[in-house]
């Protein structure tokens, strides 16, 4: 899920490389973090409150989204460091441990996420096209896979908190932090990395979900009732859209990255051009981070479990639909409630 090889950039990689600069890096990290930093951690934190605070749970997938929102927790909450980081030009002055735990989490948020949205998208084909199967499925089903993609996420960056991420930049004195590893690294060491989580992080959950969703996107246009309807279908669209706009260009520039550091790509206007891109994808796929609370607003009720938590602060008075909307109703009803047993009693008076 995570290598040591997928890292960032600084104004010169390597000398064999020559000059390699994006001096606009330094700006778009510190603005685009900083923004993804600020919502991220209130959208994340309130969807965590808000999916742990719901009392009965409409489907079993909620527990891949608590996940989801807090591997993006846990990531925004590191990003004061990258913030820092890039302001001061790429150099890390938070010691050796901050660096191997910001950039594990860093890769662990990428592809836990690709591998929740995976799961969700398995999830709804088995509801909508299986539901007799679906219905024997159990919480600790879901409770099992995610504690094997945790372990598995965690196994992986072993080589990164094992190694050496850190390495001095040398002209300009500065340590950079998971950047500037030697083309022999790239070629023997990291090579078989790439290519497993470029194949098992990316490709095939990507083709899941573009397989899937088509189907399931057919299936619910079958359904009658419009509400269901256009819930499901804003899913499907939220989850395109995030894996399109976030992964899929981060994923497409380091594949072409990794060619150009194994020398397949050598020109040399060419290999400007990608390490601008890979810059810029590496900027935009932590905004997936802002853009998934929108998934557990449209598949967990979020208006449900938000008017849950918010009536246990109110009063324990307890009010009618006359109570609310009409005051005058419940009024005259407890009236004519009195006045018949009144009447009651009555007769039971002149009877005995």
């Amino acid at each position: 899920m995570a290598d040591p090889s997928w890292t960032e950039g600084v104004p010169n990689e390597t000398a064999a490389w020559g000059s390699l600069e994006a001096d606009f890096q330094y700006s778009l990290f510190t603005v685009i973090y900083s923004v993804v930093f600020m919502l991220g951690l209130i959208e994340n934190a309130l969807a965590l409150y808000l999916l742990s605070c719901r009392v009965k749970h409409t489907s079993h997938s909620y527990v891949f989204m608590i996940n989801l929102a807090l591997v993006d927790t846990l990531f925004v909450c590191v990003l004061p460091f990258k913030i820092h980081y890039h302001l001061k030009q790429n150099n890390w002055i938070f010691g050796d441990v901050a660096c191997r735990v910001t950039g594990t989490l860093y890769y662990i948020n990428i592809y836990l996420s690709i591998a929740f949205f995976t799961c969700i998208c398995v999830d709804r084909y088995i509801a909508v096209l299986h539901p007799f199967r679906y219905i024997r499925i159990r919480a600790f089903h879901y409770v099992l896979v995610v504690a094997v993609l945790w372990a598995v996420a965690l196994s992986v960056t072993v080589p990164l908190i094992l190694g050496g991420p850190l390495h001095n930049s040398g002209a300009r004195n500065t340590t950079a932090c998971f950047e500037n590893f030697a083309t022999s690294s790239w070629t023997y060491r990291m090579a078989p990395y790439n290519i497993l989580a470029l194949v098992f992080g990316f490709v095939i959950p990507f083709s899941i979900i573009l397989i899937s969703y088509p189907l399931i996107a057919k299936r619910i246009s079958q359904i009658k009732r419009s509400i269901r309807k256009r819930k499901a279908l804003s899913t499907i669209c939220i989850i395109l859209v995030i894996c399109t706009l976030c992964f899929l260009p981060y994923h497409l520039t380091h594949l072409l990255h990794f060619l150009m550091r194994i020398q397949v790509i050598q020109n040399e206007a060419l290999t400007s051009l990608i390490y601008k891109m890979r810059r810029v994808t590496l900027a935009l796929v932590s905004l997936n981070c802002c853009l998934n609370p929108l998934l557990y607003y449209f598949t967990s009720s979020s208006k449900r479990c938000y008017l849950n938590c918010k009536l246990r602060f109110r009063s324990k008075r307890v009010y009618t639909i006359c109570d609310q909307k009409f005051e005058e109703c419940s009024y005259v009803y407890k009236l004519q409630q009195r006045h018949g047993n009144k009447k009651q009693r009555g007769g039971i008076n002149g009877s005995a």
